[in-house]
């Protein structure tokens, strides 16, 4: 395994992290706790020492499940991460009640690696009403906490007047060779290592979706490369090269996928993508991006909807259908993550939002 350090941390990070939000699960739905033991007992055996879950993930059972692996192994030597759920919080008691409750499941009397969770403009300016950096402050001052930092959802505005409101030890960002100017983008990664931050990679390989099925168009594109690797292999080297990012955070679901990861995280060499191989992501990146059926920039302009519609979201999940040409995935993802109410078949073709379109 290899290893990376935030500028303002001594810690030695795996450069690969175990996202804990997608456990094998039983017919129940609950965290198979087998075969999830044995994928935790792999990594760490292989050098894995970053650990990254959440008060909401596997439905708040994922911080009890990763408390019961860390009375496992030597603690001193895994560095764990959750996350504080903003959306939640209605006071400023309640940040340390929920931080408190975290280091009962976790059994630990300390997390190494506290977030924010996917914070945006409204979360943010109403955390930060509720006392969020006295909050910060005194919890790592009582040591309840050593580092802190936050998960981003929204646009580099945003992320740009968060990251200069605090003095923050690191973030973690959506960042892969697709997305390179959605949310924080290439643009927030440049802003957090001026500002002296770690940064934490998630969403490496978008769902999946970098990685199958692979649109015939850019199998071609890959095709000229030199380097014949398989798609994830592809993902996660674009992302170890920039060598800024500490950490590439893998919700790993398999095994198989755990001993995958963890052997491309140790042979990765810097270098490898030279500036013909860049050429080449570039070229892949504009094929997907040109299979967008509708130019939405996601600005927001058109929003409020008097209906309710989440006019941006809807678009997304449809263009994206066209752009990973994957069309019963996204009409999944369509109607679990996006509530009944915010739907498409909600709009009463008002109009009022044409207008207010800037790609018209």
């Amino acid at each position: 395994m290899q290893y990376r350090k935030m500028p303002k941390s001594p810690d030695k990070l795996s450069i690969l992290g175990f996202g804990c939000m997608r456990f094998p699960t039983t017919s129940e739905g609950k965290i198979d706790e087998a075969k999830s033991l044995e994928m935790l007992r792999f990594a760490y055996k292989k050098g894995v020492n970053y650990y990254d879950s959440a008060w909401n993930y596997h439905n708040g059972e994922s911080e009890t499940f990763l408390g019961k692996f860390l009375q496992e192994v030597d603690r001193q030597k895994v560095y764990v991460a959750t996350k504080l759920p903003c959306w939640a919080v209605k006071t400023r008691a309640e940040m340390d009640e929920y931080l408190n409750k975290q280091l009962e499941k976790l059994q630990t009397s300390y997390i190494d690696y506290y977030l924010l969770h996917a914070l945006n403009g409204k979360s943010w300016t109403a955390i930060k009403k509720l006392g969020i950096i006295d909050f910060l402050t005194q919890a790592k001052a009582d040591g309840r906490i050593r580092y802190a930092g936050f998960s981003f959802h929204d646009h580099y505005p945003v992320f740009s007047r968060i990251i200069r409101s605090y003095d923050w030890d690191f973030t973690q960002i959506m960042l892969n060779y697709l997305d390179t100017h959605i949310q924080a983008g290439m643009r927030g990664y440049k802003l957090a290592l001026e500002k002296g931050l770690g940064v934490i990679s998630m969403e490496p390989l978008r769902g999946g979706k970098l990685i199958a099925p692979i649109p015939a168009p850019v199998k071609k594109l890959w095709e000229k490369s030199k380097n014949k690797r398989k798609p994830v292999d592809r993902a996660l080297s674009w992302i170890w090269e920039l060598p800024g990012c500490t950490i590439v955070l893998s919700g790993m679901s398999t095994l198989d996928q755990v001993k995958e990861n963890i052997s491309l995280a140790s042979g990765f060499q810097a270098g490898e993508i030279d500036e013909q191989e860049d050429k080449i992501y570039k070229r892949v990146r504009r094929e997907y991006l040109k299979r967008t059926v509708i130019p939405c920039t996601e600005c927001r302009y058109c929003m409020p909807c008097q209906a309710g519609v989440a006019i941006p979201y809807v678009l997304g999940f449809y263009n994206e259908a066209y752009i990973f040409a994957d069309k019963e995935r996204h009409q999944r993802e369509y109607f679990a993550f996006l509530p009944e109410a915010m739907r498409a078949d909600k709009c009463t073709s008002c109009g009022e939002c044409l207008p207010k379109c800037p790609q018209k």
